[in-house]
């Protein structure tokens, strides 16, 4: 199974303290013991190091502590990258359903599990992507 983890996933995998821990840690150990294939787009690295690093908690996540939770956890997940053309049609879908602002954002992670063919969007968030129609919406979960 092809699996792309949203940003909430990795977050909560990541802080023990998350009230979602438990669940999402489960699927990204699945994916350490090769159990199903992990994705990520190039966005939610981005995301996640900005999370991690301003997540309130005491002491705070350094940035050099964010780059080694990433590197750690994330080696065995192919990196899906998104291109211009990728860009131009996660804009034309977001005009298209009428979605402005941030949006755009779940928009790209959306985009990145269309172009890597997975079977699901892993999320803590599934309003955030079943809004993006009906593809996108066919391959939203939320762990259990």
């Amino acid at each position: 199974m092809k699996v792309l983890f949203d940003t909430s996933i990795l977050v909560a995998a990541l802080l023990e303290d998350h009230p979602n821990h438990t669940k999402s840690l489960f699927w990204l150990q699945r994916v350490l013991a090769g159990e199903i294939e992990g994705f990520v787009s190039n966005h939610t690295i981005a995301e996640l190091y900005s999370v991690l690093t301003r997540f309130p908690r005491s002491p705070r996540i350094s940035p050099g502590l964010a780059k080694r939770l990433i590197s750690e956890n994330l080696n065995r997940f192919d990196w899906v990258v998104l291109a211009a053309d990728d860009y131009q049609e996660t804009v034309d879908r977001m005009v298209g359903l009428n979605i402005a602002g941030g949006g755009i954002y779940d928009g790209l992670i959306a985009q990145a599990a269309l172009k890597a063919g997975v079977d699901v969007l892993l999320t803590l968030n599934p309003d955030d992507f079943t809004r993006l129609g009906e593809e996108v919406a066919a391959l939203v979960q939320m762990p259990t």
